[in-house]
């Protein structure tokens, strides 16, 4: 299992520099994370990287995440990857019970979140904090095909404060800033 394979698999499925930021942006918080945790940076990056690579193809479920998950099964991607990836979508019903799955579901609305605030910005994600984007999520109007229902109960699931989790992903996402366009 390689970046460098998983890179090109996203690519191949997903064409959209939108979805294919939202990708890099998954896959710095499940690094991050994998680092805090002292967990499998690789399969966590990865992972995260590929969590919606079908989803250009597959929009919506039973199709997205049901046939990636049996892609990345052909391509002989560990079944804690796939489980964690299945387990992102609540509609499939897979429990999160590995804490793989739980960081992933828990930054995966999350990142969608902030990038969103960092575009209406002036700095970007510079100088954004855990304050500017706690104040949006009471915005329904702001972002509003984020599911803030989800943001919640993926702080809840993961056992962490929602406040330190979003300071936490900032400063994971201020690393590729770059490659997300928010420098």
């Amino acid at each position: 299992m390689r970046r460098e394979e998983a890179l090109a698999l996203l690519f191949e499925y997903t064409k959209g520099d939108s979805l294919r930021k939202h990708a890099l942006a998954v896959e710095s918080a499940l690094r991050a994370y994998a680092a805090k945790e002292g967990a499998d940076a690789e399969l966590w990056g990865i992972t995260g990287l590929l969590h919606d690579f079908d989803y250009e193809m597959y929009p919506a479920y039973p199709d997205h995440p049901m046939k990636g998950s049996a892609i990345l099964e052909s391509k002989g991607y560990p079944p804690e990857m796939r489980t964690a990836i299945l387990g992102h979508v609540p509609a499939t019903n897979v429990p999160r019970d590995s804490r793989l799955a739980k960081v992933l579901f828990a930054c995966d609305e999350l990142c969608g979140f902030i990038v969103a605030c960092a575009m209406v910005r002036p700095n970007k994600l510079a100088d954004l904090g855990a304050s500017s984007v706690k104040k949006k999520l009471k915005d329904k109007a702001f972002a509003r095909a984020v599911n803030r229902e989800e943001i919640h109960k993926g702080a809840e699931e993961l056992g962490v404060n929602l406040d330190e989790h979003t300071a936490f992903v900032v400063e994971a996402l201020k690393t590729v800033a770059g490659d997300l366009g928010l420098a």
